[in-house]
């Protein structure tokens, strides 16, 4: 790999950008592709395909066989609450491989010693949240049940391009929680990106089962979306 191409790679990594790597098979030339210009490449549908699912593989294309070197961000799994079913959705989606990252203003709730190994914030999602840069590889959820503190993280994540958002509570409850959002002024298309309940439906009833649906749920969005496009 040449040094522009390997420093470009690098810096598109540490900013958790995605690019690709396009190797021509029979010549071995070799060009980056960003993921901000993959719309305007001659590969697309192939560059799309390979990063939705995160994996490399050969190719056929009306220039020949070429190589595509994912390089994707690990999913990154953001929540609001440090909550009980926090305590058990974060070890197990670090089991998994995302970042896992506790945002919640209390710090009696946020700390340390609950959430071991994990980075936790005790500031107001506003505070907490654009730091963060939330990307397309993030899932998001709202575990409080506090308004104050799940209906402007929810604004937030609504403005960025994660592949999940979910929010805890009942089906009464997300109908008094789109109302207010509807009230900040956040359209019904976004709204309806949010998974509410969260989790798949598989009778859940203790916090960790809860947990166990809404990591199912995160990892069918994540996973059999990449299928779609495969």
């Amino acid at each position: 790999m040449r040094l522009d191409i390997l420093s470009a790679l690098n810096a598109e990594r540490a900013a958790r950008r995605a690019a690709i790597l396009v190797t021509d098979v029979a010549t071995g030339k070799q060009r980056l592709v960003k993921g901000n210009e993959v719309a305007a490449d001659p590969l697309k549908p192939l560059l799309e395909k390979h990063l939705r699912s995160g994996k490399s593989g050969m190719e056929e294309t009306p220039e020949g066989k070429v190589f595509l070197t994912a390089y994707v961000p690990p999913p990154r799994l953001i929540i609001t609450g440090a909550v009980h079913v926090s305590q058990t959705l974060a070890p197990m989606a670090a089991m998994v491989g995302y970042d896992v990252v506790i945002v919640d203003p209390r710090s009696a709730f946020a700390t340390p010693e609950r959430f071991p190994g994990v980075r936790v914030i005790a500031q107001w999602p506003d505070e907490a949240l654009p730091p963060l840069a939330i990307d397309r590889y993030t899932a998001f959820v709202a575990l409080t049940h506090d308004p104050k503190i799940d209906d402007p993280a929810l604004t937030h994540a609504l403005s960025r391009d994660c592949f999940y958002i979910g929010a805890l509570g009942s089906k009464k409850t997300h109908g008094r929680r789109v109302e207010r959002l509807k009230a900040q002024g956040v359209s019904d298309a976004a709204i309806a990106r949010i998974h509410a309940p969260i989790g798949l439906s598989i009778g859940a009833v203790s916090p960790a089962e809860i947990a166990v649906a809404i990591l199912a749920q995160i990892t069918a969005e994540l996973r059999q979306s990449a299928e779609a496009v495969s």
